[in-house]
């Protein structure tokens, strides 16, 4: 039999290092990937390769059995089952069915407008990176049970961590269980769990079928970028021409009588009485499926063909790798046999291995599912299997993989078509893999109705692609399952005593940018906000409680408003006088930025669209909107979007620029640079976005007034002065809140969220502090265009010393968190408004920007330390591992003044 590495192996030198099973449990493919060209594609998932559906749903369960041991029937009881999208939907589900006693949910990338999202997540080496987590009852991931993971393949603990660290974050508990049908990671990366476990104070086990890593020679990845575009065009047998309207036959529809209130999967939860029913149904689906094959005798075939990965390897490999089964027996260690049950126990559980018997006669038939619609499919196949059919089971996928017809390659051949479901990414391909040419007599392919679209029946559709290769095609729909309204729980609340409350609608259409005066004291043409307005929300937590749930990890710092600081008397002449002496040099700095976008980033045809990051970039953005107008009579498109330091920019933010304008004119703004820590995090977030949306041409290069930490390009000066509007938050921000991105209120297709705080207005300066900068515009125009021939002419790369010397900060005061250490006159303002802060490091002889940083100080009580040889004019420091008993350096205990 040969290994379906094979083809790889030769070419790429990539080996399977473990267990002995492995190669039947695992073959190889490429993928056009820039992060892992190689593909391990499992012969008992039931994705990419046809398997029969009993092997498939009997892996599941037995490691669900495992689980179980391991824990207990106590806590079994109180766990929960979190399974991966796309591709280990069922697998998750199967695990929780042998698990037998705990609800199961699994992470989604399809969106259901009016569901809160309880959570979420990235997976960087997969094709579409982000998660949701939707369940119709919020409470479900709420608990202190184990939660218990699954996946497919455990191959670096990426995504598993960042799962892990995400929903600890919300929802801490005391223990996980991670579950694999394989361990795969490096000797470099076994080490990474139980650190993690022990940084998080929690136990994390891990439980797989079997165990090994994979072995890649240096430079695998642009080798096998080189095979797969230099395979990519090849003709593929099986494939075949997309057929017409003429060619494509009649299909047989049966609309299945589902459970009434009974989730199609395990998108929005699934509980065991749940399973119970379904199990109960199963019977009547799968006659009404068996009535529509009724595939004529002299049509039938038998035996394996091209492109199907045969059982009964994979089902030997299960046998060596799961050691005893209920029974007390091993599979048959003859590779002819089938893989029929022939000792289901009574109460529908079925054995972990079922027990080999020879294949029934009669048609081939293939269940195919959907995407993330894998349960129900494999559930409906394995009825069909114990009425008698010959089935094998697979699913589609958004994944793109070469295919190879050798029956040394894992994907012999692959079906093209177009998504059918209106997914909320738009539009693209999708795949079916195996299936042409896999010697089938009929398909049965599984949809949901939200899915059963005029693309699935157009003559490039999958019914079209299928029924070119498979003489007959059924099919079969289940209703789409939409929950009710989920209720929310604050992040600092416990599900016991939190009275809940209803999650407003959501629109899946992105609306319109938010302005003034309905939004924010600024003109209407001033800025437009891509956010949405939770100004009737009540999100203000005193500082000391916020500090001590961000760091405690409890809640992350954007899930929460600070309450709004109203400066004293004493500290509005502190700003008024800066103010008056600083905005000529702010004006240069505006004028000089300006031009230099203007100078780099201007097409013809084309002008800048200025997006700045709320809310500091905000004034920053419409001064130099002001400066493109008052200087060359240009009007300057003005949007303010979120962006959250570890959560990235607003995805929906990005997709509504890429809709109204050209990604390449936009330009990203800022007030200043601290360290560089959004710099970097901008540039992640749209290098992922691109990826993820096929969007390009968005440069994160951000346009800032200072940058004293030397992290961008574009900039006004490199200097750390006083900026005035950092002395203050919204009431120099035109009355808006810092933005906030908490999983009850902010929705998979909303815009991150922000407050209008209209009962300020007395107090607000924006428009002050706009017109005072403004109206130096004039008596600085010659050092402006004196400063951009400089500054285009000179050498701009970024040296990164302001990063260099916080880390240096951070050990030499013991703090060992680059996070807690706020570099610059502007973050150290907002440490003294916003955060609990331990000291204040200010630079020698810099006392002229640090009056209003000197008062702040002494209300707070907080020590000035003077320093040498600092890039910064000021630190500011917050208070390591804080908690409301917390000492400062002097001993004393830190609290607000």
């Amino acid at each position: 039999m040969v290994w379906t590495g094979t083809w790889v192996a030769e070419r790429l030198g990539v080996e399977l290092i473990g267990d002995e099973a492995l190669p039947a449990l695992l073959g190889l493919a490429l993928r056009r990937n820039p992060k892992r060209a190689h593909l391990l594609v499992s012969s008992v998932l039931g994705k990419h390769v046809p398997q029969r559906p009993s092997v498939v749903y009997g892996s599941g369960l037995d490691l669900g059995r495992r689980v179980r041991a391991l824990l207990g029937d106590e806590e079994a009881a109180r766990a929960v089952v979190l399974g991966y999208a796309e591709t280990a939907t069922a697998l998750g589900h199967a695990v929780a069915d042998g698990l037998g006693l705990a609800p199961y949910l699994h992470s989604t990338r399809r969106p259901v407008a009016g569901v809160a999202r309880a959570g979420g997540f990235e997976e960087s080496h997969s094709h579409a990176t982000s998660h949701l987590l939707l369940p119709e009852d919020p409470k479900l991931l709420a608990g202190d049970g184990p939660l218990v993971l699954v996946d497919d393949e455990f191959s670096t603990g990426n995504t598993v961590l960042n799962t892990v660290r995400a929903l600890h974050e919300r929802y801490p508990r005391d223990r996980y269980v991670v579950v694999a049908l394989v361990d795969m990671r490096s000797a470099a990366d076994l080490g990474r769990l139980d650190a993690f476990a022990a940084e998080i104070g929690a136990r994390v086990d891990l439980i797989s079928g079997a165990a090994g890593t994979v072995r890649l020679p240096e430079g695998v990845l642009e080798k096998g970028q080189a095979l797969v575009a230099a395979h990519e065009r090849a003709y593929e047998p099986g494939a075949g021409p997309v057929p017409g309207p003429s060619t494509v036959p009649d299909v047989v529809r049966v609309a299945l009588d589902w459970p009434e209130g009974l989730p199609d999967g395990g998108r929005h939860g699934f509980t065991p009485d749940q399973r119970d029913r379904l199990e109960t149904a199963l019977p009547t689906m799968a006659g009404r499926i068996t009535e529509a094959l009724r595939v004529p005798a002299d049509q039938a075939r038998s035996g394996p063909t091209a492109g199907e990965r045969p059982g009964p390897t994979a089902e030997e490999a299960l046998a060596v790798t799961s050691g005893e089964r209920a029974s007390g027996e091993r599979a048959s260690d003859d590779p002819a046999s089938g893989e029929r049950a022939s000792d289901e126990p009574a109460s529908g559980e079925r054995a972990a291995t079922p027990t080999p018997t020879p294949p029934p006669a009669g048609p081939r038939v293939l269940v195919l599912g959907f995407e993330e619609l894998m349960y129900a499919p494999l559930r409906l196949g394995t009825a069909l299997e114990d009425a008698g059919h010959d089935v094998r089971y697979s699913t589609t996928t958004r994944s793109p993989v070469l295919a190879v017809d050798d029956p040394g390659y894992a994907i012999r051949t692959r079906l093209v078509f177009p998504a059918h479901d209106d997914p909320a990414d738009g539009p693209g391909e999708r795949y079916a893999y195996n299936v042409a040419g896999a010697g089938f007599d009929a398909v049965v392919l599984v949809v949901d109705s939200t899915a059963d679209t005029p693309a699935l029946h157009a003559p490039d559709g999958l019914l079209a692609q299928l029924a070119a290769h498979i003489p007959r095609v059924v099919l079969a729909v289940v209703p789409s399952y939409t929950p009710t309204a989920s209720p929310y729980v604050p992040y600092d609340a416990t599900p016991e005593v939190t009275e809940a409350t209803e999650a407003p609608e959501r629109s899946s259409m992105l609306p319109e940018p938010l302005r003034g005066p309905a939004f924010s004291s600024y003109a209407p043409e001033e800025v437009g906000w891509l956010l949405q307005d939770l100004s009737d929300v009540e999100l203000e937590a005193p500082t000391e409680e916020r500090e001590e749930a961000i760091q405690s990890g409890g809640a992350h710092y954007a899930e929460s408003l600070p309450v709004e600081y109203q400066p004293s008397d004493r500290y509005q002449e502190l700003f008024h006088a800066a103010l008056e002496t600083s905005a000529a040099r702010i004006a240069r700095a505006v004028g000089t930025v300006t031009e230099t976008v203007l100078a780099e980033r201007e097409r013809p045809g084309h002008r800048p669209v200025l997006v700045s990051l709320a809310r500091a970039g905000t004034p920053v953005g419409v001064l130099m909107r002001r400066w493109a107008q008052a200087r060359h009579g240009l009007d300057l498109p003005h949007y303010a979007v979120s962006i959250v330091r570890g959560r990235g920019i607003d995805a929906n933010a990005l997709r509504w620029l890429a809709a109204h304008h050209d990604p390449a004119d936009v330009v990203f703004v800022d007030g200043w640079t601290g360290k560089g820590a959004i710099t970097r995090e901008l540039a992640d977030a749209i290098e992922e976005f691109e990826a993820a949306e096929g969007v390009t041409g968005f440069d994160p290069e951000i346009a800032v007034l200072a940058d004293p930490g030397s992290c961008v390009r574009t900039y006004g000066t490199r200097e750390d002065f006083l900026i005035p509007s950092a002395c203050l938050n919204s009431t120099v921000s035109g009355l808006i809140s810092r933005t906030v991105l908490r999983a009850d209120l902010v929705g998979p297709n909303d815009f991150h969220g922000g407050k209008f705080y209209r009962e300020l207005a007395g107090a607000d300066v924006s428009h002050a502090f706009l017109d005072a900068v403004a109206a130096r515009f004039d008596e600085v125009g010659a050092a402006v265009d004196a400063d951009v021939k400089e500054l285009l002419a000179a050498d701009r790369t970024p040296t990164w010393e302001g990063w260099a010397a916080v880390e240096r900060i951070s050990e030499e005061y013991g703090i060992h968190d680059v996070n807690l250490v706020k570099p610059g006159v502007g973050e150290t303002t907002r440490v003294l408004l916003r955060r609990v802060p331990w000291k204040i490091l200010a630079k020698r002889g810099a006392d002229a920007d640090l009056a209003h940083v000197r008062l702040l100080a002494e209300q707070r009580g907080v020590p000035v330390e003077e320093v040498d040889e600092l890039p910064y004019s000021c630190v500011g420091l917050i208070h390591p591992q804080y908690t409301r008993g917390a000492t400062g350096a002097d001993g004393k205990a830190v609290v607000s003044q």
